[in-house]
């Protein structure tokens, strides 16, 4: 099966007030490409799941700063003056976690868990409207699953199946949130047939990739 397309294939995937899952971090596993095509649709209302807002007008910023994202979902957004702005006067909403837990409520809503429970937070303003548990005299906070209707994520190296490779640290939260939205659109930087990636080497494996984007298409 090749599910190699072009972004035209897939704008009708996108709509308002869908929610979008962004892989990388600062840049690093980023797919620039599919966040400048999805920035040109002009979708609106849009709940963004990624760990950071990254810069002005650029990856994740570019949708922020189009209007574009009504909900922020993300662990850091000390790059970008433009979301701590916004979210001052109210216009946009952003939810703030604790990295390890952003991870793991991903990984939870991949795998079907109705949560995770973590010290983490536990006394902060992290913990306001949280349900808490007391195991053996220790609080925990339980923190719900995270899923979306659309990952957009990117791969050093992707077979016509979906197969996928990410160098060095670009893997970041790609594996996660490949299991844990509807539909995943994968950025390819190189693509080759089916079997030319070593199933030892497979970081995201084809089953959980719906549609293959070249970079720079």
């Amino acid at each position: 099966m090749n599910k190699i397309a072009g972004f035209e294939d897939i704008r009708r995937l996108f709509h308002d007030g869908m929610s979008v899952m962004v892989g990388g971090f600062m840049g690093c596993g980023t797919p620039f490409g599919l966040i400048d095509a999805l920035s040109e649709l002009g979708v609106k209302d849009l709940t963004v799941i990624t760990s950071d807002s990254f810069y002005p007008g650029r990856g994740v910023g570019k949708l922020i700063g189009k209007g574009m994202v009504k909900k922020l979902c993300v662990s850091h957004i000390g790059r970008n003056p433009d979301v701590g702005a916004l979210m001052i006067e109210g216009v946009l909403e952003v939810e703030l976690v604790p990295m390890g837990s952003f991870a793991e409520r991903i990984r939870a809503g991949g795998v079907g868990l109705g949560g995770v429970i973590t010290p983490t937070g536990v006394g902060t303003l992290a913990e306001e409207g949280k349900q808490k548990l007391v195991l053996e005299g220790k609080e925990y906070l339980i923190e719900l699953p995270l899923r979306a209707d659309i990952a957009l994520l990117r791969g050093s190296v992707v077979d016509a199946f979906g197969n996928t490779l990410c160098r060095g640290t670009t893997r970041n939260y790609g594996p996660l949130m490949a299991m844990a939205a509807d539909t995943v659109i994968i950025e390819a930087q190189e693509t080759v047939d089916i079997g030319g990636i070593s199933p030892d080497h497979v970081h995201i494996p084809g089953i959980f990739i719906d549609y293959i984007v070249r970079e720079g298409q």
